[in-house]
């Protein structure tokens, strides 16, 4: 039984590390394509866009040293350490609320862009890291480790500490702002909370506080934060003639009067241009380095959140479900190294790694097709961005890691 199982999680796990190389290599042609479009447009492409492909190679080759690197230390011993990981995490997001509301950090160690304060720079090798994604996996960590004692998710009162784990990075993430991180975190709370034996009556209570609470929430979002969720209503033609005609119901969605031209050069502008990049695609796309949202600036961050739609332009519906197909057999992968591991945290780490990529993949791809609001996820392994894959090659690592040391212990409890 236990050389069966052996030889079962060598091939998921060579699986895993295969289809994960297979959507870095997809992410890199296409960001590739649309710095070297088959056929540029007026405005050319800039340098900087079309070097992109180059320094995500270099990310990648960062990311592989990085899953080497976790591999060589056993899993317990980053368990006992995810405590501390996770309050180092903190300080950096301390940090960049520092910067934004109290004191002035010179901006040689802090990068700003569009008045989110959410990259730390570091001088000497000239790149940023962004703590809100490294926070992600030392936050599933943290909590893995903690409910790896069944006492601690037992009762309604012992929810308190899964939860105080989680409020305060979710405060100093959205200060930032990044509301599509702190949209990542609660799914993958109540996932591994469920996963860890918490009763089922008492998530659905708190999930129902939490909709109590939506109406408070609502009322102190800025107002762009309000659109991107109201945004899913407001793309049919329905609610945006309801909105122009009621500014109460306007003021309640966008927090101010709303216009269809206005929605169309703003608000919505985003979302519009993803939707027809990816129904311009058909069943087969324009093909490698084609079409208009290619050869032209149709679509902003088309390297980085909205990859997804540029990948249905170029390779049409076959293509896209081709790469949502990988995610398919990652999370299997996944969730067959959780399933054969008996230990606690093991089990709940890996569970929790899964959730996180299903969540980033379902919100990224459905924002553009205006499933899902626009809150800047990228979508894992494929969009532009060092952190984001440094960060979730080293999760791919840690999943590696479990499945290569697998192990049969039962929960602990903790001394009455």
């Amino acid at each position: 039984m236990y050389n069966f199982l052996t030889g079962r999680l060598i091939i998921v796990r060579f699986t895993l590390i295969v289809t994960s190389l297979a959507l870095i290599a997809i992410g890199i042609i296409t960001i590739y394509t649309i710095g070297h479009p088959a056929e540029a447009g007026p405005a050319g492409i800039t340098a900087e866009l079309a070097n992109l492909w180059k320094k995500q190679a270099v990310f990648t080759a960062i990311g592989v040293a990085a899953f080497i690197i976790i591999n060589l230390i056993n899993y317990r011993e980053i368990g006992k350490m995810s405590y501390w990981i996770y309050a180092a995490v903190l300080v950096l997001l301390a940090f960049l609320i520092v910067d934004k509301y109290i004191i002035n950090i010179p901006d040689q160690l802090i990068a700003e862009r569009n008045n989110a304060h959410r990259w730390i720079r570091i001088p000497i090798v000239g790149l940023n890291i962004q703590p809100s994604e490294i926070c992600k996996l030392a936050y599933i960590l943290a909590l893995a480790w903690y409910l790896r004692y069944k006492s601690n998710y037992a009762s309604f009162t012992s929810l308190i500490g899964p939860f105080a784990l989680t409020i305060l990075p979710m405060i100093l993430i959205l200060l930032e702002p990044d509301l599509g991180t702190v949209m990542l975190i609660m799914p993958i709370l109540f996932v591994m909370l469920f996963l860890a034996g918490a009763k089922v009556k008492h998530l659905l209570i708190i999930i129902l506080l939490v909709f109590l609470a939506s109406p408070f929430l609502w009322h102190n979002m800025k107002n762009y934060q309000r659109t991107r969720i109201s945004s899913i209503l407001l793309q049919y033609d329905w609610f945006r003639d309801k909105a122009e005609q009621h500014p109460k119901l306007a003021n309640i969605l966008v927090g101010s009067n709303f216009s269809t031209r206005r929605w169309e050069n703003d608000w919505g502008y985003h979302l519009i241009r993803s939707k027809y990049s990816v129904a311009s695609g058909g069943m087969e796309g324009y093909g490698f380095g084609k079409g208009p949202f290619i050869k032209y600036d149709f679509l902003p961050e088309r390297h980085n959140d909205f990859i997804f739609a540029v990948i249905a332009h170029q390779w049409g519906f076959l293509g896209a479900v081709f790469i949502l197909a990988l995610y398919i057999i990652f999370a299997v992968c996944g969730l067959e190294i959780a399933t054969h591991n008996t230990d606690p945290f093991a089990k709940l780490a890996a569970a929790g790694i899964v959730a996180m990529f299903v969540v980033e993949v379902l919100v990224n791809v459905g924002m553009t097709m205006g499933l899902m609001p626009i809150t800047g996820l990228t979508l894992p392994l494929v969009s532009y961005g060092g952190s984001s894959l440094l960060v979730s090659m080293t999760a791919v690592g840690l999943l590696n890691n479990i499945g290569r040391r697998r192990s049969f212990t039962v929960a602990p409890k903790l001394p009455k």
